[in-house]
């Protein structure tokens, strides 16, 4: 792999090619000290590709799963925070997506038993169920392994395959994500006819983020702001199941008032998990779990989002200092970590209905909110 030259690509642009494979259902080898491997999504598996790689991989198929997953399973969970469920022979690609999309449960009862490795290293299974979460999908992948990574690396210029060491992928998730402001423009709304809305496009190739700024904030003070991530079912659908639509309008409405501020408009729907993996999350709470449960049994933490893009769109902009709208104390700590002051939490009390009520208490009692 060419390095230190101008045409090489970035950490981050490895990354972001890798992620992009698999949520087109393409392999991604995967290298580390520990050997290589060539790895699938379990959401976009085909059965063509499913077959070649169990005539290509030297052994059997390891379908990797999170421990939490596994618990429900009841899948022995050998290495930690995973495990490596070995996948039968006469397996489809229909078995692998039953077994990783809890959401699937009720109509795919009969599952099981599984047969779990515990033998060897699970490293490259590890970066296979992070390189899917950072795609936004499930977190379960197909791991063909190798002891050969020199073998893995033919295999792959072969097919023409994304190779993607474990430095890489460990660098690219280390380093603090890059923003460029790309567009702007004026944009008047309801709120108040003095926005302007700003795009910002992350180096790693993800989603675009957007700041609107209502007025003209001083940069040498402390600003009115709000770090939103985007949510679909609330912000656009009005569902009652959240709160989010009402704290964007009455994060918009008090900017308004104050004349000046700026909101931070953030694609990481679902707490960074996705919307697919939200809609497949709310499924889960018509099933009788709370939103943590829920994200749980997919494999992904309480909150997957980086609170960092919002504090590197304010500096960016000039900002150095904010008051900010929220009840979410992990945003403060975030933002100061990330290099911008929070002078002031603005607590955003609203949107409480009939159907979020238990999600609002579950977000205190389990994600510390401060409602």
């Amino acid at each position: 792999m060419p390095q230190n030259t101008p045409l090489s690509l970035t950490a981050e642009e490895h990354a972001a090619r890798a992620r992009a494979d698999l949520r087109i259902g393409a392999p991604v080898a995967l290298t580390s000290a520990s050997g290589g491997a060539l790895v699938v999504a379990a959401e976009t598996l085909s059965a063509p590709r499913l077959a070649a790689l169990r005539a290509a991989a030297p052994e059997a198929l390891d379908l990797a799963i999170s421990h939490r997953r596994a618990e429900t399973l009841r899948a022995r969970a050998y290495d930690g925070e995973l495990a490596r469920i070995m996948v039968p022979a006469d397996a489809d690609a229909a078995w692998v997506l039953a077994t990783a999309d809890p959401s699937r449960d009720l109509a795919t009862p009969l599952k099981g038993p599984y047969a779990t490795r515990r033998e060897g290293p699970s490293d490259l299974h590890a970066l296979a169920l992070a390189l899917a979460k950072q795609a936004r999908l499930l977190p379960a992948a197909v791991v063909a392994v190798w002891r050969d990574a020199g073998r893995v690396r033919a295999l792959a210029a072969e097919a023409g395959l994304t190779v993607l060491t474990e430095i890489i992928l460990r660098r690219a998730a280390e380093v603090a994500p890059r923003m460029q402001r790309v567009s702007d423009a004026r944009v008047p709304t309801r709120f108040s006819e003095a926005g302007r809305c700003h795009v910002f496009r992350p180096a790693d190739g993800g989603e675009e983020h957007y700041a609107i700024e209502i007025g003209r904030p001083s940069r040498s003070a402390a600003v009115l702001a709000r770090l939103h991530s985007a949510c679909f079912t609330g912000d656009v659908l009005g569902s009652l199941k959240c709160d989010c639509g009402a704290q964007l309008a009455a994060a918009m409405t008090q900017m308004a008032a104050e004349g000046s501020g700026i909101l931070l408009y953030m694609n990481q729907e679902g707490r960074g998990i996705g919307l697919a993996n939200k809609m497949r999350a709310y499924a889960l709470q018509d099933q009788g779990y709370d939103t943590v449960e829920a994200n749980h049994r997919l494999g992904f933490e309480d909150d997957e989002r980086d609170f960092r893009l919002g504090a590197e769109m304010l500096k960016a902009m000039g900002f150095a200092s904010v008051r900010l709208m929220t009840n979410n104390p992990a945003k403060i700590a975030m933002m100061r970590e990330a290099g911008v002051e929070v002078t002031e939490r603005m607590a955003l009390k609203v949107g409480r209905t009939a159907h979020n009520d238990a999600y609002l208490a579950t977000k205190v009692a389990k994600s510390g909110h401060l409602l």
